[in-house]
């Protein structure tokens, strides 16, 4: 083979005839059995062994797999996205379609019937429906507040529920509720004090028995507990006024001084102001009268400014506008207040019946010489200077006419006609014309 020319590629060249395997018996000769081989150039490379077929079919498995692992991660992650987009829309599906159950095909959750046992629920200053509906779900009265406003919207009427406490019954239906809440029988705790009335009961002349600001109070205190009603009654009342600290009665700093010298059994006597109330029924003692008391202190602010403005002490200003409360019709307050203030000027005593018949609980125009004999600090027939304490719950009208009293001479006056109005005298001897007029018109 020429070894010189051209070179090419070729495989292993054989011998065209193969020779016959040498007999066991007999060495072989070098030359006979050496394999006829090419000579390997530069350009071609030398022969290699043959693979094992079974490395071969290892390899070209782990090719395989390979081949066939690498989509299959990119498969799982696609699969993953595609689960969770799956899952998000079940969820949107489902909540819409639950919304659109609720809203279109499920009733809002209702009791039924009347409802059972006792329970008070406050509806405070300014609740709209729905926060009255929230009062009564959390008070276990209705089942949901969207069953109440679904029953209070068929009566208009609920938009005039006034603030206050209701008795209302338990598992009661909405539409029942409802209409409990428009019961005036249903509203309980309200209390009303009109001007004048004092804190124990008065009498009239003819037996007639007038109820004072304590028995109104415990009346306003009662309750239904499991059937049974339960009240505040005026003597607990009284003993808690007398027996507890002025402060913590919620007494206001101007009047605690003079409070504290009153008599116990009175010393909130005109500290209640007239109007209307709330009490809160099955609350302590205390606590209804720390709540009347420190509501009324808002209502006798402009007293209290008024008399600090003109340099006088509140309290005896409340003082002076009981007198005028109790002696003298609206129109004639002005000038019962001037002949207050006169007499008080003078060194004069007052000389008042309602001031002799207020410790005596009595509710009447004239006294007996036996009443203003009676020594005492209310007497202002024998005592001088103002009484201890107010003599009755003050209106508006009173503290005006105390604050502002009718310039005039005036030192004496009775009342001369039957609607109460009042003949006013500068003298005595004009006085004493007057109670004629008086007794001539049947006025006492």
């Amino acid at each position: 083979m020429d070894i010189d020319g051209p070179t090419r590629r070729l495989g292993p060249v054989r011998s065209a005839e193969r020779r016959p395997d040498p007999a066991p018996d007999r060495a072989p000769d070098d030359a006979e059995t050496a394999p006829l081989r090419t000579v390997a150039t530069a350009s071609e490379p030398e022969e290699r062994a043959p693979v094992p077929r079974a490395t071969r079919v290892g390899r070209a498995e782990r090719s395989r797999r390979a081949e066939r692992s690498a989509p299959r991660r990119g498969r799982g992650r696609r699969t993953a996205v595609l689960l969770v987009a799956v899952a998000v829309l079940l969820v949107a599906v489902g909540g819409g379609g639950l919304y659109l159950y609720r809203t279109y095909l499920a009733s809002d959750p209702d009791f039924t019937g009347p409802g059972e046992g006792d329970v008070v629920v406050q509806v405070a200053p300014g609740d709209s429906t729905a926060a009255i509906g929230r009062t009564l779900s959390a008070a276990g009265v209705v089942a949901s507040v969207a069953a109440f406003l679904d029953a209070a919207a068929a009566d208009e009427r609920v938009l005039g529920v006034q603030p206050g406490s209701y008795q209302m019954r338990l598992r009661m239906s909405a539409a029942a509720a409802v209409e409990r809440l428009l019961d005036p029988t249903a509203l309980v705790g309200r209390l009303e004090i009109r001007p004048g009335v004092q804190l124990d009961d008065t009498r009239a002349p003819d037996g007639t028995v007038a109820p004072g600001v304590l028995s109104l109070v415990a009346a306003a205190s009662c309750t239904q507990r499991d059937g049974v009603e339960t009240c505040l009654t005026a003597e607990e009342l009284r003993e808690t006024m007398a027996g507890t600290d002025p402060a913590e009665l919620g007494v206001p700093a101007w009047a605690q001084e003079a409070v504290a010298r009153a008599e116990p059994v009175r010393r909130l006597e005109g500290l209640i102001a007239p109007g209307v109330h709330d009490v809160e029924p099955g609350a302590p003692a205390v606590d209804v009268l720390r709540t009347l008391v420190t509501d009324s202190t808002d209502e006798l602010a402009p007293l209290v400014s008024g008399a600090e403005a003109a340099g006088e002490d509140p309290y005896e200003v409340l003082v002076v506008a009981s007198l005028v409360e109790k002696e003298g019709i609206t129109a004639d307050m002005p000038r019962v207040a001037r002949v207050v203030y006169n007499r008080l000027s003078d060194g004069q005593r007052l000389e008042l019946d309602s001031t002799v018949n207020y410790p005596l609980d009595l509710q009447a125009l004239a006294t007996t010489d036996d009443d203003r004999a009676r020594p005492g600090p209310y007497n202002t027939y024998r005592t001088g200077g103002l009484p201890p304490t107010p003599i009755a719950a003050v209106g508006a009208d009173a503290i005006a006419a105390a604050l502002d009293p009718e310039p005039g001479p005036w030192r004496y006056f009775v009342k001369c006609q039957t609607d109460g109005t009042s003949c006013f005298a500068e003298t005595f001897p004009e006085h004493q014309d007057n109670i004629a007029t008086a007794r001539a018109n049947g006025a006492f």
